[in-house]
This record gives C-alpha cells, structure tokens and sequence, in this order.
C-alpha cells in the first residue's frame, strides 16, 4: 500500500473495508485489509497466549482467524455503529475462540490452504519474562495495539523517506520525534547531517508532523466517527503509559 495518505484510503475506515471485502467488489480494499492484519495480528496472539492458550493453539487462531477476517462473507453484518475497531475485533476474537475453533478445521502447516506469513517467535519474545501483574489480558491487548500502531506509523515514515532519498536524515531524526525540543543536540546532528542547525529544527518540525498526521489518520480508520479521534488519542498513550 503507498504511503500516500492524500487519497482515498485517508478517509476510509476499517469498518468500511471490513464490509467492503467481506462482498469482494474491491481489490483494493483486500490488500488494505490485509494491511491492516499486520496490525493486529500480533496483539491478538499474545492476547491468546496470556489467555492460557499453547503457542501452538495460539498461532492457529490467529491464523485462521485473521483468514476468516479476509474471506469470510459473514463480515458483511459488522456494525460500525458499536464504536472502536479494536473492541469490535476483540470481541470477534474471542467469539472465534470459545464458539467458531470448536467447529473450524484446524489450519494444516505445510498443507494446500493459503498460510498467512507472521513472524511467531517475534511476537512469542518477551512473554515469557514477563512479570506477573493485576492487568488483564484484554489491558494488555491495549498496550500491544498502540505499539504495533505506532510502529507502523514508523514504518511508513520509514519507507517514504527512502523513496525521497532522504533515508539518513530520517534515521537521525527519528530517535527524536518524542523528544522535547530543548533537548535535542542540533548543533551536533546537524554536522552528521552537513546542514544548518536552522535547517534541522525546520526538518525536526516537519518530520513531527507528518509523523501525528500519519498517526491521526491511522486511528481515524478505527473510528466509526472522527469525532471519537481526541478519547482514542488519549487510550493510546494511556495504554502506553501504564
């Protein structure tokens, strides 16, 4: 998908490609889906996994259930009247798990069926050493969808910096995009970087920017209505926080 968030996409939310592929009129609306999967996949693996599922069961959850968040013409009935997408995919998730696995073929490794690719042991790091805490999984699965959302914002910053050739000037200035401005070290950037300590907090400014346009236009997509945007930015660096 371009990192161009001036088109047609900028507006669209996963509810309306939810129901836009679930009818299988838009190819393009497919492969924004399957986007999005890279999203939540791994949120909802390791929500799985702090439910007390095998990471072998884990895996074919989600990779069955992510398949049927593709295919499955029955999301054609989604409401996005019932607010944020994450809740709703959240309680689909779990719908999957305690009713849909019971009567569903278990996804064959190896076999005929088309596989989705996830990196399984990146998102089995970590969970093991993690310690014991009052928060439920579903707290948690907050947390995993913020990190994962902001690291595609990065991710997309990433890509249209090196289709600007401007890839060096990024990867300098990225460490500093929740950095407070005084106390950056401009003078010293600016010499890696052969330009103006002016010219780098114009190129700090701008790269924030686009960095929160980017970021506002991704949950915007979540949103049945933009004027849940301000709550939803609040959830995100609450779920950061704790």
């Amino acid at each position: 998908m371009s990192t161009d968030r001036s088109g047609s996409l900028f507006a669209t939310t996963h509810w309306t490609l939810i129901v836009e592929t679930a009818r299988g009129s838009d190819t393009e609306a497919v492969h924004a889906l399957s986007e999005l999967v890279k999203i939540y996949w791994q949120p909802l693996y390791r929500y799985a996994r702090r439910k007390g599922k095998s990471k072998e069961d884990a895996e074919d959850l989600v990779q069955s259930f992510m398949l049927h968040i593709i295919e499955d013409e029955t999301l054609n009935s989604a409401n996005r009247d019932k607010g944020r997408f994450r809740s709703f995919l959240l309680t689909c998730f779990n719908n999957w798990m305690i009713n849909k696995w019971r009567d569903a073929n278990r996804q064959k490794r190896g076999g005929g069926e088309a596989i989705l690719s996830f990196d399984w042991e990146c998102a089995e790091t970590g969970l093991q050493l993690e310690a014991p805490d009052e928060k439920t999984p579903a707290h948690h699965f907050d947390r995993e969808w913020a990190l994962a959302l902001l690291a595609k914002v990065l991710d997309d910053l990433e890509h249209a910096s090196r289709s600007e050739g401007s890839f060096e000037q990024f990867q300098q200035l990225k460490p500093y995009l929740t950095v407070d401005s005084d106390k950056i070290s401009y003078n010293e950037i600016s010499e890696k970087l052969g330009v103006s300590s002016a010219a780098l907090r114009v190129a700090v400014h701008r790269l924030r920017k686009r960095y929160r346009d980017l970021l506002t236009a991704e949950i915007l997509k979540t949103l049945a209505s933009p004027d849940g945007l301000e709550e939803e930015l609040q959830s995100l660096f609450s779920a950061l926080s704790v």
